[in-house]
């Protein structure tokens, strides 16, 4: 018989890891962005982002910052294991704070940043999403935008036609060229394999892009973990993080409200 004092070792949880790291990828145009703003809201994940980490660097004036606006002063792409530092960086800021986990918005980019995060940082990448258009798709999408320089609007000719009054003044910007969106999508494919390589140990799921926004993300919620999965979802989005304070109810108010007012240095804050 075996006694209760036994070293034995317990049974495996189900319960989630510490912290939830989720990257997700897609080409231009595949509708990456409004699946993140779903993915944050749902799973109060901290969404990081290469391109605001580097600006928020580069005008704190950091130590990576400045090394970070060298390379963009001369014209010449961030390094990168300069990218990878910045992220780093900011996980080690949220490392002691209480947050559920973290969405890397399409990080790593190259096969590079993945060694570099996986293998020499060690940082836990428990799932990687893809979302898949296909390039034709995605041509017809870019080339279709026009943009309003007096609202800042952008419309499509086919999904989301412009009014008739401003049409006219509607422009056709040079990044929504076919030829450099086609050069984009070439640089796309060329790197997301590199990555892919590189995270086989975290599950990976592929999603068609070409579905509704509502349906997309319902492919990634089951794949997060829809119901005790990995991670399971907040009943509602997450509260933020100051609030008002609750105002007096006029049917019971205070006995005694105190004011107390005085000129700069007249002693007030030790009063």
């Amino acid at each position: 018989m075996t006694s209760s004092s036994s070293s034995s070792p317990p049974p495996p949880t189900s319960s989630p890891p510490t912290t939830l790291v989720v990257c997700i990828s897609g080409p231009p145009a595949a509708g990456k962005g409004t699946q993140c703003e779903r993915i944050v809201s749902r799973y109060g994940l901290e969404h990081l982002s290469t391109g605001d980490i580097l600006r928020d660097h580069v005008k704190r004036e950091t130590a990576l910052g400045k090394k970070a606006k060298g390379y963009m002063d001369q014209g010449l792409l961030v390094p990168d294991d300069l990218i990878t530092d910045l992220v780093l960086s900011k996980i080690g800021e949220g490392a002691a704070s209480s947050t559920r986990g973290y969405l890397l918005d399409g990080f790593p980019r190259s096969a590079a940043q993945a060694r570099q995060l996986v293998s020499e940082a060690r940082v836990p990448i428990q799932k990687f999403i893809c979302i898949d258009v296909p390039d034709g798709v995605l041509v017809e999408r870019g080339v279709g935008r026009r943009l309003d320089p007096e609202t800042g609007k952008i419309y499509h000719l086919k999904f989301d036609p412009p009014p008739e009054h401003v049409r006219g003044r509607l422009v056709h910007r040079s990044d929504d060229q076919e030829e450099k969106i086609r050069t984009r999508l070439g640089q796309y494919h060329s790197q997301v394999e590199g990555v892919l390589g590189n995270l086989k140990s975290a599950d990976q799921c592929f999603v068609d892009g070409t579905k509704k926004p509502d349906d997309v993300f319902e492919e990634i919620f089951v794949f997060l973990g829809a119901s005790g999965g990995v991670w399971p979802a907040l009943e509602s989005a997450p509260a933020p993080i100051e609030t008002a304070p609750a105002p007096i109810s006029v049917s019971s108010p205070p006995e005694k409200v105190v004011c107390i007012a005085g000129p700069p240095a007249a002693g007030k804050g030790t009063q």
